[in-house]
């Protein structure tokens, strides 16, 4: 995807571990030293990968208010469509019916943190400019020009908000935005390893025989970096697994 929209910097979480922090500064750290990748043309074995995992965000999960969602997603809850957390970040989600809602255009507006001061993400490694992302750059911010946004349940999240403007002509569409399924589809850095090739990753060869196909990119999946698309974690906002300094093996389509 991703994002057909470029997904992926992965979304923010307050119960993000700390050796997760430390590795996407590594990560940065040693794609800026390391010479660019050249893209794998014939069967090999690979180390040094971080493995990440991503799944299409539920609306259940959020508080917020609903509103329409520009294009034909119909109305969902803010916070979902336009926080890091939801939808606008992760490019798929769940609505609270069920149904898979995507993405479709990014739009113009950028991301803010918590404080609404304007945040990016550099070109290599996932640390963004002023801190993590909570907020697309539209919307509300409080007497203090922080993030807020109104509840479901009447008020709002983080006192009375005045509103900043639009998203830059963001815009939604039910379904998915890619016909990914449950661990057997990853996101690579199409630079590195050519889409529809096959990558085994023995650290889940108990999940699902280890086998996997490159179906999804990412912003944040640069160089030696695999993000497993797998189903929503059980408790919300989970990240999931970690891996560091894993080996794979890569199968290029028509090798």
């Amino acid at each position: 995807m991703s994002a057909s929209v470029s997904r992926r910097a992965p979304a923010p979480q307050a119960s993000t571990p700390a050796r997760a922090t430390a590795a996407a500064a590594a990560q940065t750290a040693d794609c800026r030293r390391r010479p660019p990748e050249h893209l794998i043309a014939r069967r090999e074995w690979l180390s040094g990968f971080i493995v990440t995992e991503y799944y299409p965000v539920p609306e259940r999960w959020f508080d917020g208010a609903s509103v329409r969602a520009p294009g034909n997603a119909g109305y969902h809850r803010v916070d979902w469509l336009y926080s890091a957390n939801g939808v606008s970040m992760q490019g798929d989600g769940v609505d609270l019916h069920g149904r898979p809602v995507h993405i479709a255009d990014l739009g113009a507006a950028g991301w803010v943190n918590t404080r609404g001061a304007p945040t990016v993400p550099p070109n290599c490694g996932i640390r963004w400019s002023h801190g993590p992302p909570a907020w697309r750059a539209g919307g509300w911010r409080n007497a203090a020009g922080a993030v807020t946004y109104p509840l479901a349940g009447g008020g709002w999240s983080n006192g009375r908000g005045h509103s900043v403007g639009g998203y830059g002509g963001a815009t939604f569409e039910l379904g998915p935005s890619l016909p990914l399924h449950y661990y057997r589809s990853v996101a690579v850095d199409p630079e590195l390893i050519p889409r529809g090739s096959r990558i085994y990753i023995p650290s889940y060869h108990g999940v699902n025989g280890g086998w996997f196909i490159a179906q999804d990119t990412g912003g944040a999946i640069i160089g030696r970096h695999i993000d497993v698309y797998r189903p929503p974690t059980t408790q919300p906002f989970g990240t999931g697994r970690l891996l560091l300094d894993q080996r794979v093996y890569v199968i290029p389509p028509g090798t």
